[in-house]
């Protein structure tokens, strides 16, 4: 892959932007919101002087690396893109139109993938004229540090662009793993529900979240617990992801807490918006 683009500039555009930009590739970050785009590139410098200080990178090769990231507003900049990696808001509709617009933008070879957390891959595929270059590239979240990426393939995924994107995904330093297209795929499908039930936890008075979190990192080893996972992630994001679980499997297991709700209702929506199970404005 000689030319990448990412499109979406938040916390998971940005992160896929700086692997790229690390490993050598060339990178255009495209998003509507020019604030979005210095922003972002504000985090990846800063992520950037972070592994300066753990010696994992030298400030030329921070220097390299951001000189390798091009700004764009418009999708039209993906056009010379052999892998454009799609990375907006958790919203099939806002994807849908993305998808549509790319299928006419970028060249006919050119693999267009989804960081989708849960929207199903195979319904994105739709919207273009080349199915069988469409793919789900789930990085984790934070990008630079977290090693999968989960590749989920749609109902027409080809074999080549599914062993393009695994290879693709060890060159940037990751594993792969391959996945078919089921709601929520494996990783969410085994969180979400997971962190929804915590949320319960929460809700019934079983206990307060740091017991919660507590009884989870201490007692089953998880280096971080759900709930303080799931202001990690946002609960807006987890509440669209147990909806398409909800909806796509029809098991009430997956039901979305009524707690859950409530907090997104009233803006709590985690770290970004300073608070969610804890207070990040302290």
């Amino acid at each position: 892959m000689k030319q990448v683009a990412v499109v979406g500039a938040g916390t998971m555009g940005n992160g896929i932007a700086h692997v790229f930009a690390q490993h050598g590739t060339p990178v255009t970050l495209v998003d509507v919101d020019p604030g979005q785009l210095e922003r972002a590139v504000a985090t990846i410098r800063k992520n950037m002087d972070r592994q300066i200080k753990k010696q994992a990178m030298t400030e030329a090769d921070r220097d390299a690396a951001l000189g390798r990231i091009t700004l764009q507003t418009s999708l039209a900049a993906a056009a010379g893109a052999d892998l454009v990696v799609e990375a907006a808001s958790e919203n099939p509709r806002i994807k849908f139109e993305i998808f549509r617009t790319l299928d006419t933008t970028v060249g006919p070879e050119t693999i267009l993938a989804s960081n989708t957390s849960s929207i199903s891959i195979t319904e994105i595929a739709a919207q273009t004229g080349r199915a069988d270059r469409v793919i789900g590239m789930h990085f984790m979240n934070p990008v630079p540090m977290m090693q999968l990426v989960e590749v989920i393939r749609g109902l027409a995924t080809s074999d080549a662009t599914t062993a393009a994107v695994m290879e693709l995904s060890r060159t940037l330093g990751k594993t792969p793993v391959e996945a078919n297209d089921y709601p929520g795929f494996v990783s969410n499908r085994v969180l979400l529900p997971m962190i929804n039930e915590a949320i319960f936890c929460v809700m019934e008075g079983v206990a307060e979240p740091e017991a919660v979190d507590t009884v989870m990192k201490l007692g089953m080893n998880h280096p971080l617990g759900p709930l303080a996972l799931a202001d990690l992630i946002g609960l807006d994001v987890c509440l669209a992801i147990l909806e398409v679980l909800h909806h796509g499997l029809g098991d009430d297991k997956y039901r979305p807490c009524p707690l859950l709700r409530k907090m997104v209702a009233a803006g709590r929506l985690g770290r970004k918006s300073g608070r969610g199970f804890y207070d990040y404005n302290k």
